[in-house]
């Protein structure tokens, strides 16, 4: 095996160092596969900066506990607390990243998410009907017009119980069209085109001329329903399928698709309540190729194509094999000319299948070994990964020649190049994303960390500059300049804006209300004190809520929140903001309650007690802050 260390070059050091106080030049948003999580590096540097909760329970802050954002994991399966977050796409406005918004998707239960990345907060997540496996997610148009998911798994419209082998007859592929507010960028279902059973894979939006189309790659359209593979590669061929959108939303106006019962949830998170409002969605609009004509055609591509990249000028797409020793390289010109001739080899469920020559612009001969995905640089150039011989490969779009390829370790999946996917990639680095790590880092056990490799792509050839580990199994990544986002970024929230239905505004209105036996505590934090911090007269199997208000308006001091024996997380609220914990005691006692999030020098010092007696006893509600306060006494009513 070639010595790994060599294949760094010396300076590599100098090149992704930056210095204590100096920022990255950019923000690296990674999936965080089978964590459910969105993880953010900088680069060059490599530093993890942030994981943002998404799709799966985090304790460290609450997301997911906390009574305000429990109900952003809510589904129509009822509390999902775990996902797969496979992909991610940033915003565009006119092909470039606008740095207002990322995308996520979850592909076990089929979501996508909205982040706003002025809070890096998830604010969104719209569920997918009529789906399994929401793999083929979240990709854009490019004035962010639609987020597209396609399913992976084919399955009966509607849940219907059919025999697993009448898979050709009964399953199906939905292709779901997201709209999303230009203001807002809230989220709604706008139609959804119901495909042949198939797989759906990796998709990309069209660019300029192709501005109006959208591409899928596809594989078993041999419609197997077991062992896939073998019985889903016996064809030389699967599909990339092209899809006029803009079409597709001409029909869906005109009326032409049908309205079918179809539950799903959408839940949004209101920065000024601070709450998240769940609706149940009880209908879909779903376009049937066959009622549309001209909406849909399919270009054979070299068998299980994983990726399906379209280059900055958008006259280019790339289909990837994965069991291809080439890569196909169709032209978006040729395409339509072959459309308007009708340069057809026939039909596929009723879908014209152009003829691969006519659509093919040419091939890259014997590139490496499992081709997967591929982006771009502003040069004209291309770079696609390589997954059995891990490899990553720069050839040039115009003539098909590879330029250069450089080994990664081990196994690569995905690559990105900042702006890869767009019309003006910013280029200078590449990022591979590898599966497999073994000898990389320090061994732990088991299971080793994937990682990330850091690139220059400046000039002919590509050298290595930098790895390092990363959460879960990152499958995709986007990249933007810091410029986009940092200066805009939230500092922390107006307290005067708070619309939070139980905010303490003020220390003086910090108190302790009874119904029932529903305990709300309207509870202040600033450093260095929580008020109340002495609570008497409540009981064994009390519903409590711990509204908790920062009172601070600074940039980073955060509070944190816990108290003893919670069974399920603490809170970590940001300046300006109220969040809610539950807690019900199953036991008398006193139970002692603090800051979790170190906030000053005092930190230790901000705590409190919560006194639980038992159930019916004779004793008075009471709370306060200080020897001096004058504590409230109210008559405990059961």
């Amino acid at each position: 095996m070639k010595n790994t260390e060599s294949a760094v070059s010396g300076d590599a050091a100098s090149k992704v160092y930056v210095a204590p106080g100096k920022y990255d030049e950019f923000y690296n948003f990674v999936s965080g596969g089978f964590n459910g999580q969105v993880t953010v590096y900088g680069l060059p540097s490599g530093r993890l900066l942030k994981m943002i909760p998404v799709f799966s329970l985090n304790p460290e802050n609450g997301y997911g506990y906390s009574e305000e954002t429990k109900d952003m994991l809510k589904t129509t399966a009822g509390y999902v607390p775990w996902d797969d977050q496979h992909h991610l796409e940033l915003s565009q406005t006119n092909g470039e990243h606008d740095g207002r918004w990322l995308f996520a998707n979850a592909n076990n239960t089929p979501r996508i998410a909205r982040i706003d990345l002025s809070t890096f907060k998830t604010m969104e997540i719209l569920e997918i009907p009529n789906s399994a496996g929401n793999h083929s997610s979240p990709f854009i148009t490019e004035n962010t017009e639609y987020v597209i998911a396609g399913t992976r798994f084919a399955v009966p419209m509607g849940n219907e119980d059919v025999p697993i082998n009448s898979f050709k007859q009964n399953f199906k592929s939905t292709a779901t069209f997201v709209s999303v507010d230009k203001n807002t960028g809230n989220m709604d279902i706008a139609f959804q085109i119901m495909l042949p059973g198939m797989n759906l894979d990796l998709s990309h939006a069209g660019k300029g001329p192709s501005h109006d189309w959208f591409f899928f790659s596809t594989y078993n359209t041999e419609q197997a329903n077991t062992l896939l593979e073998v019985n889903a590669s016996q064809k030389d061929k699967d599909f990339i399928v092209a899809v006029n959108w803009k079409k597709a939303e001409e029909y869906a106006h005109a009326g032409k698709g049908k309205r079918l019962p179809a539950g799903y949830i959408h839940n949004t998170f209101d920065e000024h309540t601070q709450n998240t409002t769940s609706t149940l969605q009880k209908e879909v609009l779903v376009l049937d190729p066959k009622d549309c004509p001209d909406m849909l055609y399919m270009i054979p591509c070299p068998k299980s194509p994983h990726g399906c990249d379209i280059d900055p000028t958008g006259e280019y797409i790339v289909g990837s094999g994965k069991l291809a020793a080439l890569i196909p390289v169709f032209s978006f010109s040729k395409l339509q000319t072959a459309i308007q001739n009708k340069k057809f080899e026939g039909v596929y469920y009723g879908i014209p299948v152009v003829k691969y020559e006519e659509a093919l612009y040419g091939e890259v001969k014997k590139p490496g070994l499992g081709p997967l995905h591929t982006e771009f640089d502003a040069e004209g150039n291309a770079y696609t990964s390589f997954f059995i011989s891990s490899e990553v490969v720069k050839w040039n779009i115009k003539d098909l020649k590879v330029i250069d390829r450089s080994p990664t370790f081990y196994s690569v999946g995905h690559l990105m190049v900042p702006g890869g996917d767009t019309r003006k990639p910013y280029g200078k680095y590449l990022v591979a994303y590898n599966k497999i790590t073994k000898d990389r880092f320090l061994p732990t056990g088991p299971e080793l960390a994937q990682s990330a490799q850091l690139y220059s792509i400046e000039g002919d050839k590509l050298k290595l500059l930098l790895d390092f580990p990363t959460f879960g199994e990152p499958h995709y990544a986007q990249a933007l300049p810091a410029q986009k986002i940092k200066d805009k970024s939230t500092k922390f929230y107006d307290i005067m804006q708070n619309k939070h239905p139980f905010i303490s505004l003020g220390e003086k209105n910090a108190k302790v209300v009874r119904q029932g036996n529903r305990v709300d505590i309207y509870m202040t934090a600033i450093r260095s004190h929580l008020t109340p911090d002495n609570i008497e007269g409540v009981f064994v199997g009390d519903e409590i809520y711990f509204h908790v208000t920062n009172l601070e308006q600074d940039w980073d001091v955060p509070h944190g929140f816990a108290i003893k024996n919670n069974p399920n997380a603490e809170l970590l609220i940001m300046p300006g903001e109220t969040s809610t914990l539950k807690f019900v005691p199953d036991k008398q006692g006193i139970y002692p309650f603090y800051c979790t999030d170190f906030c000053s020098a005092l930190h230790q010092e901000m705590q409190g007690y919560l006194r639980v007696s038992a159930e019916g006893s004779n004793v008075p509600l009471k709370y306060g802050t200080n020897a001096t306060d004058t504590a409230s006494v109210l008559t405990a009513q059961k």
